[in-house]
């Protein structure tokens, strides 16, 4: 059973349904947005003064995705939850505007959302109502007990490993995605003055492997022909890219064929053995 708590230092009591609001025992409160999403973002864990995507890179998000450049990763999703049966409770760590998770939530499943941008999960609310979606620092605390989940997601998101433990069952299983080392390459390439190719899952394995073991790897991959505002919208959309100077680049550049792969990972908890007497 998922229970999400009180993320307010200190206290970590259990928090309940009251009309508009989360309460916990203690008092404290915190009021559901019109759109249904709670935000329990506290002051300390506040990077600037809107963290987070902004309401700009979330469109844009929204925008490719909603176009069907998402599909091949959603699909993979899809394989990985369905034909292996991996939970019917699910956290999707750093959810954006939840096209993801929107997609794979079923009647059978219990869906949260969470992130930091109050924009990006705004517009996850909005259009997808069954799911609990939550504004929270996932670098700082994950608001939900110990064990609260079969499944964890992290696409393209930052990792907190020991928080992402913390509320796994034991069983559960963590599914990383990150970009491919080709992952928009062109667009790369002409934005930048070449295409690095580096490997981010390699990284993310190395950060996750003292709680978490490798079971299985994948590369999805599709190419499509982007026009020049869905080129800026991967730009805005992406950490890669985003600065004004830098889209000037595209100018005069009508529609240019890019690949957008990931590369996505399952993780089980790392197996404990005790040391010999």
């Amino acid at each position: 059973m998922v229970t999400l708590i009180c993320p307010v230092r200190h206290c970590g009591a259990v928090l309940e349904r009251q009309a508009r609001s989360l309460v916990c025992p203690q008092g404290h409160s915190f009021d559901l947005a019109r759109s249904g999403y709670c935000n329990l973002l506290q002051p300390q864990d506040r990077r600037s003064k809107n963290p987070g995507d902004s309401r700009t890179a979330a469109e844009a998000r929204r925008r490719l995705l909603d176009a069907g450049y998402g599909t091949a990763l959603l699909a993979a999703l899809e394989t990985e939850v369905v034909a292996r049966r991996l939970g019917a409770s699910v956290l999707d760590v750093g959810c954006g505007e939840g096209y993801y998770l929107g997609s794979l939530a079923t009647g059978r499943i219990e869906a949260h959302g969470l992130d930091l941008s109050v924009p990006a999960v705004e517009l996850a609310a909005r259009r997808y109502p069954g799911i609990t979606w939550v504004v929270a620092n996932a670098d700082r605390f994950l608001p939900y007990a110990e064990g609260s989940f079969d499944l964890v997601l992290s696409l393209d998101a930052r990792l907190s490993p020991s928080e992402m433990r913390r509320v796994l069952a034991p069983e559960g299983r963590l599914l990383v995605a990150v970009p491919a080392p080709d992952d928009l390459v062109e667009l790369r390439a002409a934005v930048l003055g070449e295409g690095v190719l580096r490997d981010r899952l390699e990284r993310a394995a190395e950060l996750l492997a003292p709680d978490f073991v490798l079971e299985d790897r994948q590369t999805v991959r599709q190419t499509a022909v982007l026009e020049a505002g869905a080129l800026r919208d991967a730009l805005a959309a992406t950490y890669r890219g985003a600065r004004q100077s830098q889209q000037g680049r595209l100018d005069g550049i009508t529609e240019m064929e890019v690949t957008l792969a990931h590369d996505l990972a399952r993780f089980r908890f790392r197996d404990t053995i005790a040391p010999p007497a």
